[in-house]
């Protein structure tokens, strides 16, 4: 599947993303975790939450779908899971397989979880590490580092665990183990990674105490299933907010979107860079904040994105690099190593395909350096079979000159399945 683009005049319109992915396979994890039902509305049907479904459906869990985007959950409890017959597969998914990893951890059974050939190359040892210290047996290529990894869990035991990097997934695995563990699991992180973890094991009844960068959690909790509304996906919603803000004249509405704190450092640099973002409607669902945001086109320019802010952004650096394409003067992103393992190395994938269409990017050991110019030029593009910079180049293409192709864009449904339709709409040519 290849998406072709034209130049566009402007983002004109109203759209609701679909379900955030992070809080989506929290969901269905921690709702076959609890005991009874768990209603999940606005749940995305991408492929890499439907890869977790798969998973837990191997290990004894029953699902309903109903035509709406809502699956209903019957958890087992916190010790209902059955050991799987087969090797558990995640597909494309680095949050299922670091994420039931910690989970698995738990189990008196064994597992083999792994991946497509991405994640078979992604690092597992910053969450294998720390959960066979907490005394689950685990091994794997490379001494445990890379999938296949097989599991023998049980007889946890809490630990205090620093974690060398600030992501949500080594930290929910983590704490995910911690479910099972003897006494408290602490994890300290450099620097406060995305939340929706402790936000829905505290909404499903778990003993959860969070303080800036500490996280404690209680083991043996009795989680209950809970009527759950997936927030649209500020990952998502940030392609389109960039392409707004970029084509000046533009007005853009975004229906109940999450704004969790630790995700909208895209909204901050958006507004560093000069665009015009309103946050009303404001709500909070399953203790998580939700809004809708209205994004006006201006003139961009550059600034720099480093420190404590990257972890809430990291996921929409891709389509942030769009923006700094056409902002006048210089953008710097430092702090963003995270990027090089990622579904690609997405520091040298964005820049080659940038500079395809004539933008200005220097690779850094830990970022980008971009100067703007004022038009990009249509080109044909390669996703690396990256959803992110599939659609990252999609939206280069509504702002570039002429004809833009992105090709192998069939990855795109990862994440976002719909989003050719919704640019469609949401364009003036």
């Amino acid at each position: 599947m290849n998406l072709r683009l034209i130049s566009a005049k402007k983002i004109q319109g109203e759209i609701t993303v679909p379900g955030d992915k992070s809080i989506s396979h929290r969901a269905v994890m921690l709702g076959s975790l609890a005991k009874g039902i768990t209603r999940i509305q606005n749940f995305l049907m991408g492929e890499d939450c439907l890869s977790t479904i798969r998973c837990f459906k191997a290990m004894g869990i029953d699902f309903e779908y109903t035509d709406d985007n809502i699956i209903i959950v019957r958890g087992r409890g916190l010790h209902g899971l059955r050991e799987p017959d087969t090797v558990l597969d995640v597909g494309n998914s680095g949050t299922t397989i670091r994420l039931i990893m910690g989970i698995l951890a738990g189990q008196t059974f064994f597992s083999v979880v792994t991946g497509d050939d991405s994640i078979r190359k992604r690092p597992m040892g910053r969450v294998t590490e720390p959960l066979k210290e907490m005394g689950a047996s685990i091994v794997g290529r490379q001494n445990g580092t890379l999938a296949p990894i097989a599991i023998q869990g049980g007889s946890l035991r809490g630990i205090r665990f620093v974690s060398p990097v600030a992501s949500a997934q080594v930290k929910s695995s983590v704490l995910l183990a911690g479910l099972y563990a003897r006494g408290q699991t602490i994890v300290w992180e450099p620097q406060k990674s995305r939340d929706h973890t402790e936000r829905m094991l505290s909404y499903m009844g778990a003993e959860v105490e969070t303080t800036d960068r500490v996280v404690k959690i209680t083991g043996n909790p009795g989680l209950e299933g809970k009527p759950v509304e997936i927030p649209g996906d500020i990952s998502s919603a940030a392609f389109f907010m960039v392409a707004a803000a970029a084509l000046p004249g533009s007005r853009l509405r975004l229906n109940r979107v999450g704004i969790n704190p630790t995700r909208t450092g895209v909204i901050d640099v958006l507004r560093n860079m000069g665009a015009e973002i309103s946050i009303v409607n404001e709500d909070i669902v399953n203790g998580e904040p939700v809004s809708d945001l209205i994004v006006r086109g201006e003139g961009l320019k550059g600034t720099v994105i480093e420190g404590e802010i990257i972890p809430r952004l990291i996921d929409e650096i891709p389509a942030i690099t769009v923006a700094a394409a056409v902002a006048e003067g210089e953008t710097i992103i430092r702090d963003a190593a995270e990027l090089k393992v990622k579904e690609s190395n997405r520091i040298s994938t964005i820049a080659s395909e940038l500079r395809k269409m004539g933008a200005e990017v220097r690779e850094l050991k830990d970022g980008l350096q971009i100067t703007g110019i004022p038009s990009l030029k249509g080109a044909i593009c390669e996703s690396h079979g990256d959803h992110r910079v599939a659609m990252s180049m999609a939206v280069a293409g509504l702002i570039a000159e002429g004809k833009t192709t992105v090709k192998n864009a069939k990855c795109v449904g990862i994440s976002f399945p719909g989003f050719e339709r919704h640019l469609d709409d949401l364009t003036v040519q």
